[in-house]
C-alpha cells in the first residue's frame, strides 16, 4: 500500500543553464591552453588542458543526463531516466581518474627528462585559464550541494582553478630561476589533486548504483519511528535506496494490529507513516505493505 508520487525534475535538471555556461567556459579554456602548451612547450599547461577537457566531458555528460532524466516515466522505466545522472557521475569519475594518473606519470617522465619551457607565454595562458575557472566556480558555488553531478562539476572546476594557480607558480619559478623541472613538478601535483577527488566521486556514484542505503539515513531510527506509531507491531523487509540525487525511496512490510483491517485504521496509519518519513527523514517516496500478525510466516525467507 502506498501513495503515488510525481518524481518531478531532478536536482541537476533545475540547473541546466549553469551547466551549459560552465561547459562553454571549459571548452574555451581547453582550446586556449592547448594553444598555449604548443607555443610554450609547457607540460603543466597541457596537463591542465587535459584536465579541463575531462571536466568539459563530465559536464557535458551531466548536462545530457539531465535531459534524459527529464523524460517521463514509462511502463518499463518507472522512474524515467533519473538514474542516468548517476551513470554520468560514474563515467565522470572514471575519466578524471584516468586523466589524473596520466598527468602524474607524464610528470614523472618529464622530471627525468626535462624540456625547454617559455615562461612568459605560459604565465599568460595560465592567467586566462585562471580567470575562466574562477567564473565557473562562482557560477556553481551555490548549486554544488544540489546533486551528485553538480557536486562533481563544481569539484572539477575548483581543481582546475587550483591547477591554474600551479601553472602560474611554475611559470614564475622558471622565469626567475630557470628551473624547468618546476613545470613537470606542477604536473605531478595536478595528478595528485585530481585522483583522490575523482575516486571519491566514483565511490559515491557506485554506492548509489549498488543501491546502498544513503549515508545520511539511519535505518534503525526509521524502524524505531515506524514501530513507535500506534497499532504497529513490527517492521521487516525495510529497504532505502537512492534513485538519483535528491530522490531517496523506501519500501517496507509493516505488521499491524488485525483490527486495522476491520475498523478503518489502515488508511490513517499509512498517512501517519508517510508523514513521519517525509518530516523526519526527507523521504518523500515510500511504499508500505501492511500485514496482519502472523503473515510473515507465509512469506518467502528473503522478505523476512
Amino acid at each position: 500500500m502506498g501513495h503515488g508520487h510525481d518524481h518531478g525534475p531532478t536536482a541537476t535538471g533545475s540547473h541546466r543553464g549553469l551547466l551549459a555556461a560552465v561547459l562553454g567556459i571549459s571548452v574555451a579554456i581547453f582550446a586556449v591552453e592547448v594553444v598555449g602548451a604548443v607555443l610554450t612547450g609547457s607540460l603543466a599547461l597541457l596537463a591542465d588542458a587535459g584536465h579541463v577537457l575531462a571536466d568539459a566531458g563530465g559536464v557535458a555528460l551531466a548536462l545530457g543526463a539531465t535531459l534524459l532524466a527529464a523524460r517521463p516515466a514509462s511502463g518499463r522505466r518507472t522512474f524515467g531516466w533519473a538514474r542516468a545522472e548517476i551513470l554520468a557521475a560514474a563515467v565522470n569519475g572514471l575519466i578524471l581518474s584516468g586523466i589524473g594518473v596520466y598527468v602524474f606519470v607524464e610528470g614523472i617522465r618529464r622530471l627525468i627528462d626535462p624540456a625547454a619551457v617559455e615562461p612568459g607565454g605560459m604565465a599568460l595562458f595560465g592567467v586566462i585559464g585562471l580567470i575562466g575557472n574562477l567564473i565557473g566556480v562562482a557560477l556553481l558555488y551555490r548549486a554544488r550541494t544540489a546533486s551528485l553531478n553538480l557536486k562533481g562539476a563544481f569539484l572539477e572546476v575548483a581543481t582546475d582553478t587550483v591547477t591554474s594557480v600551479g601553472v602560474l607558480i611554475a611559470a614564475g619559478v622558471i622565469a626567475w630561476t630557470g628551473f624547468t623541472r618546476a613545470d613537470p613538478m606542477v604536473s605531478v601535483l595536478i595528478g595528485l589533486i585530481i585522483v583522490p577527488r575523482a575516486l571519491k566521486l566514483l565511490r559515491e556514484a557506485v554506492s548509489i548504483l549498488l543501491e546502498t542505503a544513503p549515508a545520511d539515513v539511519d535505518l534503525d531510527q526509521i524502524r524505531a519511528h515506524i514501530v513507535g506509531l500506534d497499532h504497529v507491531k513490527d517492521v521487516h523487509d525495510l529497504h532505502v535506496l537512492t534513485v538519483t540525487s535528491g530522490l531517496p525511496v523506501l519500501s517496507a512490510h509493516v505488521v499491524v494490529d488485525d483490527s486495522c483491517f476491520h475498523d478503518g485504521h489502515a488508511p490513517q496509519l499509512l498517512d501517519s507513516m508517510q508523514t513521519c518519513l517525509a518530516g523526519h527523514f526527507d523521504v518523500e517516496h515510500s511504499t508500505f505493505q501492511l500485514e496482519p500478525v502472523g503473515h510473515a510466516e507465509h512469506e518467502h525467507p528473503t522478505h523476512r
